[in-house]
């Protein structure tokens, strides 16, 4: 049987891999053209992060608009991005500070709170394109916030999660080194009179 605790090298990855992982995701929603789409046939309305393409029901070819035009579209490609460079930096900073036999746990504690920094951008950028999408553009038909939406809000939760990690990694220090000393519970001869 194989056990990895936390002392373990293989182990100790496990966080700057889930940094890859939603360094991933944030790709995929910065490059998808699936934050809005229509729900049904007739398909003619779909969205990215960067523009707004609508198309009548027998015409094959796409009519786009920059939401770079919008302020709140600068905003939420802003914030969503500040939030994804801050990632890769984080990202960055997490393989460094795991490579290290030693590991500087302040240095990880630090990443952490970077972390909630990103968690915020994002959050802010993810929450901007909704509420005034619909506000100012019209739209045609059911349509729904769809894959890349979504996988920008899953590369939010996996940064929210690995914030924590990084947190409170440092709490257990002793654990993820393997320095734990081990516990003798004894009793003295005053207070155990039958041991005389």
């Amino acid at each position: 049987m194989v056990v990895c605790g936390l002392a373990c090298w293989r182990c100790r990855w496990l966080l700057p891999l889930l940094l890859g992982l939603a360094i991933i995701m944030g790709i995929i929603a910065l490059a998808g053209r699936g934050w809005l789409e229509s729900e049904s046939e007739p398909y003619v309305q779909q969205a990215s992060l960067w523009e707004s393409c609508t198309r009548g029901e027998e015409d094959l070819n796409w009519n786009c608009e920059s939401l770079m035009d919008y302020g709140w579209g600068r905003a939420a490609a802003a914030t969503y991005l500040v939030g994804f460079v801050i990632l890769v930096i984080c990202f960055a900073l997490a393989v460094i500070a795991f490579s290290i036999e030693i590991l500087r746990f302040n240095f990880v504690r630090g990443i952490g709170g970077l972390l909630f920094v990103v968690a915020a951008f994002q959050i802010i950028g993810l929450v901007i394109y909704p509420v005034k999408f619909t506000e100012d553009i019209p739209l045609t038909g059911d349509n729904m916030f769809s894959w890349a939406y979504g996988f920008g809000w899953a590369s939010t939760v996996v940064v929210i999660g690995c914030a924590f990690f990084f947190c409170c990694l440092p709490n257990w220090e002793d654990e993820v080194l393997g320095n734990i000393k081990p516990t003798y519970y004894y009793s003295s001869p005053e207070r155990a009179p039958y041991l005389n």
